[in-house]
């Protein structure tokens, strides 16, 4: 049971907490989103799930600043490429998203695995206002041979048209890992 001394305690112990929490807000990454995290695209409830969780806010729809080339691999997959100057401003869409909405992002991405990389971006908002934020390219590891299987054209944006023929990650071979898939996929003739 507890006493009259115990309020000042909880009292502080809450302020406490409602104070991380104003700081975890403060803490928020903004992601730039171009494929499937898309609204309308097949990885876009991982999302919609970080939002109702308070992990994730829509900010509005952005272009990258530099030209880059976004490319499509095994299964209609859609990477960015870390290669300024090649492509297209690619159009998405721009997310505040806290650091525990970033870790369930940064799993979706495979980035421990090595299938994407999030890095630094300058993009464009609607208004033209250009911010930093960070996205998910293609690892460095295969990006060079993405671009080049792709005949080094990109296209300016992950469309249902561009995304037609996706399979989803639980309709895949299972026996095969994903960088087994993009080894395949860029070795084989388009």
């Amino acid at each position: 049971m507890g006493t009259a001394s115990d309020a000042p305690a909880a009292a502080a112990a809450a302020g406490g907490e409602e104070q991380q929490q104003q700081q975890a807000a403060k803490q928020r990454t903004l992601v730039f989103t171009y494929g499937t995290l898309k609204r309308g695209f097949s990885n876009h409830t991982l999302l919609q799930e970080l939002a109702r969780a308070g992990d994730a806010t829509f900010v509005g729809a952005a272009t990258t600043a530099p030209r880059l080339p976004l490319v499509c691999g095994p299964y209609r997959v859609p990477f960015l490429l870390n290669l300024p100057g090649s492509g297209h401003r690619v159009a998405g869409e721009l997310y505040a998203v806290t650091p525990r909405g970033l870790a369930r992002l940064d799993e979706l991405e495979g980035i421990s695995r090595a299938h994407y990389e999030r890095l630094p971006i300058s993009v464009l908002l609607a208004e033209g206002t250009q911010v930093d934020a960070v996205a998910y390219y293609a690892h460095r590891g295969y990006a060079d041979e993405l671009w080049r299987r792709s005949g080094e054209k990109g296209y300016p944006e992950y469309s249902h048209a561009v995304a037609d023929g996706y399979i989803r990650r639980k309709d895949r071979p299972q026996d095969v890992t994903f960088l087994e898939q993009i080894r395949i996929f860029v070795s084989s003739q388009s």
